[in-house]
């Protein structure tokens, strides 16, 4: 399998986007729309037999750029999708970030989230 191109597709059916080998899914990134119709990403996995060769990179690096095709904003709470996007530039992509407990002011609560 290690000869496989792997393709990433979006599954609005299951809120997800999906890397696959083949015909096999190797893994996912979840995501659901918030009321302000932003993608909210809470989850992302990889199949433990595929790991190890860089497909939530991958997978991520994919879908945060069809999000920004399709002129979506996305909202990064997966740790692997916050990672990613803190170090990689996506060229169109619209990020609303969550407040986190180091910024200034941490209890305030962002108007978007209420």
């Amino acid at each position: 399998m290690s000869d496989v191109t792997p393709t990433v597709i979006r599954n609005d059916d299951k809120g997800r986007y999906e890397i696959h080998l083949d015909d096999t899914v190797a893994g996912y990134t979840e995501f659901h729309v918030d009321d302000h119709g932003r993608l909210v990403f809470p989850h992302t996995e990889i199949d433990p037999a595929f790991a190890g060769r860089g497909l939530g990179g991958t997978l991520v690096a994919q879908a945060m750029a069809d999000v920004a095709a399709r002129g979506e904003t996305v909202v990064p709470v997966c740790s692997f999708v916050v990672k990613y996007l803190r170090g990689t530039d996506v060229p169109g992509l619209d990020v609303a970030w969550r407040p986190t407990a180091d910024d200034a002011g941490s209890d305030r609560v962002d108007a978007a989230d209420k």
